[in-house]
Formats: structure tokens, sequence, C-alpha cells
């Protein structure tokens, strides 16, 4: 179950939206762990345009507002709306988007490769990839940049304003990972040019003290040093309880990358005895330590954005 602080959710979300002139929130995914289509919902408060991680994911956004659609698409659904927009980062992204172009020119952006080298096209060669984007009917709405997580939001700004420096001032810029301040001054520093800020993490998780992450125990019983259980027949290290806790693997609940349990209890981590399965996980916990009972919250900790919450309780 996730559990919403209402007002300090509301009141960050809000708060940071009117800070930033060119907003595109971003909801692709999970939806954050709120779902894609109730998160789509409060987006479209939010701005008049939005962007959805895939083609597949562009009927999560009401038919008034506008989807931009970050990863390239080999094949587009010849259903897809056609305000829809999308990333183009090759020719053959090109080819995709021709073949769903209906009477009215499909609205692309072309995608500028960042120092994490995933998809787009270099620099250098920007400006023929949109001359081919026009030659082919294709209308490009701008350009995309996204830099890596890693590096500060100013070196992120650094590395956008020295991929653009070949891009006329007319094309809007379209960028991500730097801090509404840093966009501030990239939109002061090049004012002719438009520019909209793509906004998830730190849009609907940026204040995190706002959101709580907890599972039920289904079940409590007493086992033994030396006693097997589980699917996968785990040895119990010593006298103590098993508990039953109701998420697992369906959930995207996991071990944390250093092979830790992702459960906590009276601020205690607890003991997990194998990998979750499906909608259960298994956990230890030793004689004379703090045991939840039945029906008792355990906390859990994951990141929402791969995490299927069963309910959400907005308090």
């Amino acid at each position: 179950m996730l559990t919403v602080n209402s007002a300090q959710w509301n009141r960050h979300v809000n708060a940071l939206a009117a800070t930033i002139d060119g907003l595109v929130p971003v909801v692709k995914g999970n939806g954050y762990g709120f779902s894609r289509n109730w998160l789509a919902e409060k987006a479209s408060k939010l701005a008049p345009v939005m962007a959805v991680g895939t083609v597949h994911e562009v009927p999560s956004v009401p038919s008034n507002y506008t989807a931009v659609v970050l990863t390239p698409a080999l094949d587009v659904p010849s259903e897809l709306r056609h305000d829809a927009v999308l990333t183009i980062g090759s020719t053959t992204h090109i080819d995709a988007a021709v073949r769903s172009n209906g009477r009215t020119p499909r609205q692309v952006l072309v995608k500028i490769r960042s120092s994490m080298n995933r998809y787009g096209v270099p620099a250098d060669e920007a400006n023929t990839l949109i001359q081919l984007c026009n030659s082919r009917g294709l209308q490009v709405v701008g350009v995309s940049i996204h830099p890596p997580l890693v590096g500060t939001s100013q070196d992120h700004a650094s590395e956008i304003t020295s991929l653009l420096s070949t891009i006329s001032d007319a094309m809007p810029a379209w960028v991500s990972h730097i801090s509404p301040s840093d966009f501030s001054i990239l939109q002061n520093q090049q004012s002719q040019r438009s520019w909209f800020l793509r906004l998830g993490t730190s849009l609907w998780h940026g204040d995190k003290s706002a959101l709580k992450l907890t599972a039920d125990v289904l079940d409590v019983i007493a086992v033994k040093k030396g006693q097997v259980v589980g699917y996968h027949g785990a040895t119990i290290p010593d006298d103590g309880k098993m508990l039953m806790i109701g998420c697992g693997s369906a959930h995207g609940v996991a071990p944390l990358s250093d092979g830790r349990s992702p459960f906590h209890f009276s601020q205690q981590r607890l003991h997990l005895i194998e990998a979750p399965h499906m909608h259960t996980s298994l956990c230890f916990v030793p004689q004379g330590a703090p045991t939840p009972a039945i029906g008792d919250d355990v906390d859990v900790q994951r990141p929402l954005i791969s995490t299927l919450v069963d309910r959400i309780n907005w308090v």
C-alpha cells in the first residue's frame, strides 16, 4: 500500500509546477506508482502537454492534451492519435513516422544524443536529420536532449548549451535532468529559443516525506533453527518467527541491488529468507527481536517507478 499525505504532496507538485514556464509533466511506465491514467489526469491540470514513455502509453493522455512520446518507435500503431509527437533519433525512426503519416504532417522531435550515449543523432548531424524529416513530410517541432543522471544540474545545463550550439534559435529545445533554476538561466541566456522542461521524479516524488510504501503481514509462524522453508528450501538460521508479507515479485518487489532485504519493521531491517515470489515474501525474525503481528504493516524500501501498488491511501 502506498500512503500519501494529500495536502503535502499536492502542495509540492503545484508549487513546483507554478515556477516553470514550459513545464512538460512526465507520465510514463507505472505512473510513478500512482497509475498512469490517474497521474495523466493530474498532469492535465498542470500543463497542456505531457510526456509518455512509448506509443503504447499515449491512450493514457486525455484527448484534449498533447502527448509527447519519449522513446523512438519502430512500429507506430495505425490507431495512434495524429496529434501525438514522436521522437526521431535516426533515419529508421523517420521511416516509421512517415508510414504512420496521414493528411496532416506528423509532428516530431529530433533527439540529440547526449553523453548518456543512448539513442539519438550526434549533435553535428542533427541539422541534417531535421532537414530529412522536413523533406519526408514530417513537422519538426523541436529538438530533445536527455542528459544522464550522473553529474550536477549545472553540468547538464552546460552540456545542453554545447549540444545546441549549432542548432538555430528558432528551433525549440525540450530538455530534462536540470533544476528549475538552471532551466530558467538557459531560458534567459537564449531568450529567442522556446524551451520546455520535462519533469517526472522531481515533480511526483520530489517530497519523499509525503510518501510511505508498506505491506501487510499475512501470517506469522514459529520456526526452529535448521528448519527448511520456502520455494527453494532455505534453511532457517536460528529459532524465531517467519513472516509472510503480502507483496512479492508481482508487485515489482525484489531484494535491493546489494542483495539486502527491502523490508523494515520497528526501524530494523528484516532478514529475507528467499527472493520474493509473486504475491508473498518470506522474512525471518530472530527470537527476542521486535516482531510484527498478523495484520501489522512493514515498511518496503523500493522505488515507486518499478512498484505495482495494490492500493493508494490518501490521508
